[in-house]
C-alpha cells in the first residue's frame, strides 16, 4: 500500500552578519522625501518616531568582501552541518534573493552565473542532478521556493531540497531616504525531505499576486536627494500602501492556508510572519485573529527579530526558524505536534501562507 509523500524539514542554517548598525548610525545623516523635499526636523525625532512605527532599534550588515551568494553558502554550509547531510544527496538547490551579488560601493546587480549555481559551485558538489536555480519573488522567495520544492518532493521527483533565502539589501539602499534604516543582510538555508509519515511536514499553502493597482508599492529609482548626482538605483517603497494592503490581505491568505490545512485557529502554535515592520506584523496578527471572532492572543506565538535584526528580507523568515530550532531565542521552541503558520508579504505584490505540522 503507497503512502502519500509529505515535505518535513531535516535541517536549518542560518548566517548573521558580525557588522552591528544601531539606529544612531544615522544621526549624521541628511533625509529626504521622496518628492525631494529636504526633511527639516532633527534626526533624533527622525528615528525615534521610526523605531516606535518599526521597532527596529540596529540592523546587521554584510562584510565589504561578501556578497550575498557568500551569505547563502555560509547558511548552507550550516543546515547541511547541522543535519549532517551529504551535499551530493542533494536533487534540488533553490535560492531566493531580490538583487544578486551587489559588490560595495554600487548598485549594480550580478547574476550570471545564477546565485544558485554559485553557492552550488562553492560547496563543491559534482552531482549533475542536483538543479540549482533562483528564485526572484520580493520577500516572500524564501516561502515560495518551500511550496515549489514541497510540489517536487510530493511529486516523487525528488527526495531532498535546500532551499535559501539570501540578501544584501544594505547595497541598495538610498542614504537619504529614511525607510534605509529598515533594510538589514542575512541569509538562511532550510533543507526538506520527503517522508511517509502521516499529517506532518506541509500540510498546506496560498499565494497571491496582486498588481492591478499594487504592482510598484515597492520599485527602484534614484536617490531622493535632488543634489546626489548619480545613476544608480535604490530601493523605494510606499509605506503606508504597502501597510494598507498587508492588513487587508495577508491575514486572509493566512486564513485560507490554515482551512486549507482542515485547521482551526486555535491549533496553530506559531505564526512566523516576514520581519518586515513590527507594528504593522503585530496588526497582521490581530486582523488575522479578529477574521476568526477571538479577543484573546497567545503570549508568544509570534516570535520576532526585527528589533536586532532588522529586515533582511528573504532571509527573515528562514532566520528566525533557525534560531528557533537550535534553542537561540528565549521561550520559544517547536514541539512534536505543533500547528505552525508560516507567512510573508513583499514586493510583486506577492503573498504567500504555508501550515506546517512537526
Amino acid at each position: 500500500m503507497s503512502h502519500q509523500i509529505n515535505s518535513v524539514i531535516l535541517s536549518t542554517g542560518s548566517y548573521l552578519p558580525k557588522n552591528i548598525i544601531k539606529n544612531t548610525e544615522f544621526l549624521k545623516s541628511r533625509f529626504y522625501e521622496k518628492t525631494g523635499e529636504f526633511i527639516d526636523r532633527a534626526n533624533s525625532d527622525i528615528i525615534s518616531k521610526f523605531q516606535d512605527i518599526t521597532e527596529i532599534e540596529e540592523r546587521l550588515y554584510a562584510d565589504d568582501d561578501h556578497l550575498a551568494s557568500d551569505l547563502g553558502y555560509f547558511a548552507a554550509v550550516d543546515a547541511l552541518e547541522s543535519g549532517s547531510i551529504d551535499p551530493e544527496t542533494l536533487d534540488y538547490i533553490i535560492v531566493a534573493h531580490n538583487f544578486g551579488d551587489i559588490p560595495i560601493g554600487n548598485t549594480r546587480a550580478s547574476v550570471l552565473p545564477t546565485l544558485a549555481s554559485r553557492i552550488k559551485h562553492k560547496l563543491g558538489i559534482i552531482n549533475p542532478d542536483c538543479v540549482a536555480y533562483d528564485l526572484p519573488f520580493g520577500c516572500p522567495g524564501w516561502l515560495q521556493g518551500m511550496i515549489q520544492a514541497n510540489y517536487f518532493i510530493r511529486s516523487g521527483d525528488a527526495k531532498r531540497i535546500m532551499i535559501i533565502g539570501t540578501e544584501t539589501l544594505s547595497r541598495v539602499t538610498d542614504p537619504h531616504d529614511r525607510d534605509t534604516m529598515i533594510f538589514a543582510d542575512g541569509a538562511a538555508a532550510t533543507i526538506l525531505e520527503g517522508s511517509t509519515e502521516p499529517g506532518t511536514g506541509i500540510l498546506s499553502h496560498k499565494s497571491q499576486t496582486h498588481t492591478a493597482k499594487e504592482a510598484y508599492y515597492l520599485y527602484s529609482d534614484k536617490s531622493s536627494n535632488p543634489d546626489f548626482k548619480s545613476d544608480e538605483l535604490y530601493i523605494k517603497m510606499d509605506g503606508r500602501k504597502i501597510y494598507e494592503y498587508a492588513l487587508t490581505n495577508v491575514p486572509l491568505v493566512i486564513k485560507t492556508a490554515i482551512e486549507k490545512a482542515g485547521a482551526e485557529l486555535t491549533d496553530v502554535k506559531k505564526v512566523l510572519v516576514h520581519q518586515a515592520n513590527g507594528k504593522m506584523d503585530e496588526a497582521i496578527l490581530k486582523r488575522l485573529f479578529k477574521l476568526y471572532s477571538v479577543t484573546e492572543i497567545p503570549e508568544g506565538i509570534m516570535p520576532m527579530t526585527i528589533a536586532k535584526l532588522g529586515n533582511s528580507s528573504v532571509a527573515t523568515i528562514p532566520t528566525l526558524l533557525d534560531l528557533i530550532m537550535k534553542g537561540k531565542m528565549d521561550g520559544q521552541q517547536f514541539n512534536e505536534g505543533d500547528l505552525i503558520v508560516f507567512a510573508s508579504v513583499g514586493a510583486g505584490m506577492n503573498i504567500n501562507a504555508l501550515v506546517y505540522r512537526f
